[in-house]
This record gives C-alpha cells, structure tokens and sequence, in this order.
C-alpha cells in the first residue's frame, strides 16, 4: 500500500474540504455569470447541431463550412423565435385599454356580494385609478419581452453564444480527444464511446423537451381560442416555452391568460375554465408527454431537481433554472462513470431507477 493511501484524512476534515470547495465553485459561478452562461448554453445548442454538422460532412462539406451552416440554422431559428415573441408582446401591450372598466366592474359587483351576505363595507367598490392600472399591466406585459430577451443578459452574451457554439462545433473532435487523454487509467475507445452518450443525452433530452413545448403551446392556444381569448397564440406559446422550468413553469404559463381573462370577458367562467383547461393540459404533459417523449433521459429525482431549480435562480436567475437540469443530468452520467462518484449519482437519480438496477 502506497504512503498516498495510508494518509487518509479525518472526516471533518473532508467535510470542510468539500464544503469548501463547493463555496468557490458557487463563488466563480456568480463572478463570471456572464461568460459562463453563454458558454453553458453554447454546449447545449452544439451539442443539438452536432447531428446537423455530422450530417453536412457526409455530403462533402468541410468542417468549417458545416459548422458554419449549423449555426447559421440555429442562430436564423433563435432570432425568429425572438422577434416572433417581440411582436406578440407589443401587440398584447397595445389592447389593454378597457381592463381598467372591467376590474372596476367586477369590484362593484364584489363590494356589493360582500355588502349584501356579509354586510362587510370594504370600499373597493370605488375602483382603482384605470391609468396606473393600464401603466401597470403594459411594463408587465414588456417583463415578458424582458424575460426572453435578457436571459442571456445583454447583446455581448449572445455573441459571445454564437461564438462558442462556432468552437464547439468545429473542434468537437478535438474536445472529445482532450477529455479522454485525462482518463489515461481508462481505455481511450471507452472514454470515446461514454462522452457520445453524453451528448446524446444532452440531445435527446433538448429535442424531447422541444417537442412538449410545440405540443403545449399548440394545446394551448387552440384551448385559448375556443374560450374567444385576444392573443391566444401569443399566451399559449409562451406557456410552451416557460414548459422549460419544471414544477413552476406551467404555474407561470397559466396566470398571464387567466389574469387577462379575468380582465377582458364579461363572465368569471372563462378565466375559471382557462385555469381548469391548463391544469387539465398539464396532467397531460406531466402523466403521458414528458414520460413518452422526453423519457429517461434526466432521471433526476424531485427534490433534487427542486433545489437545482431554486440555486440555479438564486447564482444566475432564469437562465440558470433552465441550465441546472440538463447540467445535473449530465453530472448524474459522469458520477456513473466511477466507482468513487456512484453515491452522487445515486444521490441524484430516481429511487425505483436504483431498484430496478438491483433486480
């Protein structure tokens, strides 16, 4: 036995170590939030265009060029989404002009419910002032704007995206050689054969996820449209896409619509059948599409994807809610990989996975 092995350090010690290192990571994850939130969603998106770059090669394109064309795919894709949003969100902010008679209404009818049955006077039958009401909603409505164009955070992040997705396509190869040169105690073909499987992880998690979020915001809407809601593929694609945020997204979806149904229909049955529609469309999403078509991809247990989602907020905001998951997906992989790390992945995946493993 090596003097290495017979120097063991106490617990506490290791504990400390652990704990240590674990406050500089979250520390240089906050310093440099700006170069490394580019760079975390330039691995995700590389790793989606890789097919599309394999692909182009197989018709004689060269390395350069096919990363080029896949990037130019990818970046053509995000600015039409962007700019798509970007004229629903002005064309909401513009037809909020009679919200202001209608909560008034519903407040009357309110105070005098409250009056009659429990002969409670509250005054909020007087209503509210429709101006500062119609200010209100129109900077909510541009938080929406806000919310998609500033996760990245700025014009300098999103070029700096392009550029990394541009690196990490052209020197895939090159990447995948550094990484399984540091596991020389491993076979090479091993190392190889693991980080595809990684990144096939990445993908199909990133394609099933984009394919429940087309599927939602289609529900969606075609339910919005049926109840004669304003701007029911604005509500229901955005519903799609905050999908992307387990447990508090389809909660985040459904308020804009019910709230806005509230507001503009004579009836409180529409924006109680919005809510009930939803919440319908969700136990689909949640029992049947996410199972089907995202599959086991993540296998990552609740609380752990709870308390991701609640640090990935806390270091980097939204981005760092729709980082953490894949982020931990791929941890769990790599905790696989080695004996020594197999507690962390067991720590982080299903408990009826690790049943299963076992019979």
């Amino acid at each position: 036995m090596s003097d290495i092995d017979k120097t063991k350090l106490p617990a506490t010690i290791r504990v400390l170590v652990v704990l240590l290192l674990i406050i500089v990571i979250i520390f240089i994850l906050i310093l440099g939030k700006n170069i490394l939130i580019p760079l975390f969603l330039a691995g995700y998106v590389s790793a989606l265009l890789v097919p599309m770059g394999n692909w182009l090669e197989t018709k004689k394109f060269s390395r350069i060029m096919s990363s080029i064309v896949a990037l130019l795919t990818a970046v053509l894709g995000i600015l039409g989404l962007l700019t798509f949003i970007a004229f629903q969100v002005a064309s909401f902010s513009r037809d909020l002009g009679n919200v202001g008679e209608k909560l008034n209404k519903y407040l009357a009818d309110l105070e005098v419910f409250l009056s009659d049955k429990l002969k409670i006077e509250t005054g909020v039958g007087k209503g509210i002032d429709q101006d500062y009401l119609i200010n209100l909603l129109e900077e909510n409505s541009r938080s929406v704007a806000d919310f998609i164009f500033g996760t990245l955070g700025s014009l300098t992040s999103f070029v700096l995206l392009i550029v990394f997705i541009f690196f990490f396509l052209l020197y895939r190869d090159h990447l995948t050689l550094f990484i399984s040169r540091l596991f020389k105690d491993q076979e090479s073909e091993k190392v190889r054969h693991e980080i595809k499987n990684l990144r096939k992880v990445v993908q199909k998690y990133i394609i099933g996820v984009l394919k429940v979020m087309a599927i939602l915001a289609v529900l969606n809407t075609a339910i919005l449209f049926g109840f004669g809601i304003k701007h029911a593929v604005f509500f229901g694609v955005f519903a799609g896409i905050l999908n992307i945020i387990p447990f508090l997204g389809p909660f985040l979806g459904a308020i804009l619509p019910t709230i806005f149904a509230f507001l503009t229909k004579d009836s409180l049955w529409y924006p109680f059948g919005v809510v009930a529609a939803f919440q319908i469309i969700q136990l689909i999403e949640s029992n049947f599409l996410t199972p089907k078509i995202v599959g086991a991809n993540v296998n990552l247990n609740a609380f752990v994807t709870f308390l991701g989602l609640m640090i990935g907020a806390a270091i980097w905001g939204i981005a760092g809610m729709i980082i953490i998951i894949p982020t931990l997906a791929v941890l769990r992989q790599i905790f696989e990989l080695n004996e020594a790390t197999l507690p962390f992945a067991l720590l982080l995946g299903e408990e009826e996975e690790e049943k299963k493993k076992k019979t």
